[in-house]
């Protein structure tokens, strides 16, 4: 004798949430944008404003060359800021999550 096939509202309960929690826990769902960020040359300390731990960042838009590193692991304020050094004046888009 077969079993019986899941109902719709069965596979709700069980194995959809076990595919979808993953997808809906990832933290770059949940991304903030910091527009027109002026850098300077050097180390910049900004406010991500996520109300949460930062968790990882990149740059959206980009309007002059340099090249970017954060200095969270030293950050003494993780949960409120990023810091990111430039290696020139630039203005930048920032996504933070």
């Amino acid at each position: 004798m077969a079993l019986p096939k899941k109902l719709p509202w069965e596979l709700a309960q069980t194995q959809w949430p076990q595919q979808l929690d993953p997808i809906l826990a990832n933290p770059t769902n949940s991304v903030s944008i910091l527009k027109n960020q002026s850098l300077i040359t050097g180390n910049n300390t900004l406010n991500h404003l996520l109300g949460a731990p930062l968790q990882g960042w990149y740059i959206v838009r980009q309007r002059a060359t340099a090249a970017f590193f954060d200095l969270q692991d030293t950050n003494p304020t993780p949960q409120l800021t990023l810091v990111l050094h430039s290696s020139a004046p630039v203005v930048v888009d920032i996504a933070v999550f």
